[in-house]
């Protein structure tokens, strides 16, 4: 096992306190009979010859004699007694500790299925934060200059980098690797072990960048203001832009990019009422409500510009898909020809993926993205499949599907599981290596998963503040009638603070 498995491992105190007090009673009453020799010693009877040469004294009256204990007859009991009951305790506090021993590891020791959902909900949360505190980061870009900011954009760095790791380990152990059950329980640590340590980092900044940036909740208002302004313009056009796409690309892309407009106006809705409130609390002088108001705003407008983004990177993308579409069609034929020509067997199904999708470009509207997500599918266990038209198609392809995955989960994470961020998280690093087909394939299940998991969540009938999307979003963490109380730049332990505090 690597070190970092290792290192991941959860510590556990071994000290037992009560064995180390008996033997430290034991030792006592030792050290309390070595001491008592010398008084032991002291009264006992003489033992040296009498003198040579004495006079013969006069015989006294004999003493009276004293019928109470002496200290040599209380000090020898005392000590058997007391080591006695020492040992006595010493033995009980074994037996106790055996028997309790059993039955604690017995209560503490998870099951593998419970093991299995503390480590989804510890990578769901890690995910959160790290999600969180990269869209706080422009906020605090306008208030502070790049060189303070640089340990905070380092922080979330490193976290990713954890978060990362803590994935493909999961998506190992999920896939089955590997199959030894003392290494799959070494595998699960290493994954708990990256997931704290991303949440760690985070902690350990928060406080600082709090301190940064709430000195005064003035200025902050006025830059989340001034952001939302610009969002709500940019807004308007995304509408504009979804229209379009509908009538260029048909209703199946029209709906998703309608949709966005849509979460994206909801999210703005909330942050307007929010950003009214941080102002009303700022002129009454409650600068605690008017902060935790104003960071509710800034989540919401940071999804709300996710979303439209989104929209504008989606149009970019359909047009070079659509450009791409006829020499990717001409050389997925030419791919075909030459496996025939070569002897090599031909996918079942190819060529009728390509009529289609030829049929589909004469008779129009389409979705360019989605045609050449099947060429490429189709050919992708083909030789000449991995190289020019087509590497440019499947790379396109990818790109366009892990970005509406990525954007999908970050403003939905409040209601999306482990899995579609496991294989978003596997998408991404199969793209880097690359492999584009199949990454398109892992971000598109990834991206079905999350629709599920948001539709089982569900959304309330009314919801006219937008409070219901915001929970939704991981903008709250919801449990709380306002929604709860809003995240920020952090970790697990900040999420704490926010709930208490």
């Amino acid at each position: 096992m690597t070190s970092s498995l290792v290192r991941g491992r959860p510590r556990h105190a071994t000290a037992h306190i009560r064995v180390r007090v008996a033997h430290a009673l034991i030792g006592a009453v030792a050290g309390a009979g070595w001491l008592a020799l010398p008084v032991l010693t002291a009264q006992e009877p003489a033992t040296a010859s009498p003198p040579r040469t004495a006079p013969a004294a006069p015989t006294a009256p004999a003493a009276p004699r004293d019928d109470k204990p002496s200290a040599v007859d209380l000090i020898l009991p005392v000590a058997v007694l007391g080591t006695a009951g020492v040992v006595a305790a010493y033995s009980c506090i074994r037996r106790g500790r055996r028997s309790s021993g059993v039955v604690s590891s017995t209560l503490a020791a998870p099951t593998p299925a419970e093991s299995d959902r503390q480590a989804r909900a510890a990578l769901v949360q890690a995910d959160d934060s790290v999600r969180a505190s990269e869209e706080e980061l422009p906020f605090a870009a306008a208030l502070v200059d790049e060189r303070t900011l640089a340990p905070f954009r380092h922080a979330i760095h490193t976290a990713r980098t954890e978060l990362s790791a803590a994935f493909a380990l999961w998506h190992q152990y999920e896939e089955g690797e590997p199959h030894d059950p003392g290494d799959r329980r070494q595998a699960l640590a290493g994954v708990v072990g990256r997931r704290a340590e991303a949440g760690r980092v985070l902690d350990a900044r928060a406080g600082e960048l709090d301190r940064l940036r709430w000195a005064e909740a003035g200025p902050a208002l006025e830059v989340a203001e001034g952001a939302f302004r610009r969002l709500a313009a940019r807004a308007a056009g995304a509408r504009a832009t979804a229209s379009e796409l509908r009538e260029r690309y048909g209703p199946s892309v029209g709906a998703r990019t309608a949709g966005c407009v849509e979460e994206a106006m909801d999210r703005l809705v909330f942050a307007t009422a929010r950003l009214n409130e941080a102002r009303r609390a700022l002129d009454l002088g409650e600068e605690g409500r008017a902060v935790r108001q104003l960071r509710a705003a800034e989540g919401s407008v940071a999804q709300a510009g996710i979303l439209v983004a989104g929209v504008d990177r989606t149009a970019r993308r359909l047009r070079e898909a659509a450009a791409l579409v006829p020499a990717a069609l001409t050389g997925a034929e030419a791919v075909l020809a030459e496996a025939r020509a070569t002897g090599t067997p031909v996918p079942s199904g190819a060529d009728d993926t390509l009529a289609a999708v030829r049929e589909d470009l004469t008779a129009g509207p389409y979705d360019p993205l989605d045609a050449l997500r099947r060429i490429t599918r189709a050919l992708v266990r083909l030789p000449g499949a991995r190289t020019g038209v087509l590497d440019t198609a499947a790379h396109l392809v990818a790109r366009a599907t892990t970005g509406e995955a990525e954007d999908f989960v970050a403003v939905h994470r409040g209601a999306v599981g482990a899995d579609p961020r496991s294989l978003l998280a596997a998408a991404v690093r199969t793209l880097a290596v690359p492999h584009p087909v199949e990454a398109a394939v892992l971000a598109r299940r990834s991206l079905e998963l999350a629709e599920r998991d948001v539709r089982a969540h569900g959304v309330p009938e009314s919801d006219t503040r937008g409070t219901a999307g915001a929970v939704r979003g991981g903008v709250l963490l919801g449990g709380e009638p306002d929604g709860g109380p809003p995240v920020a730049f952090g970790g697990p332990e900040t999420r704490r603070r926010f709930r208490t505090g």
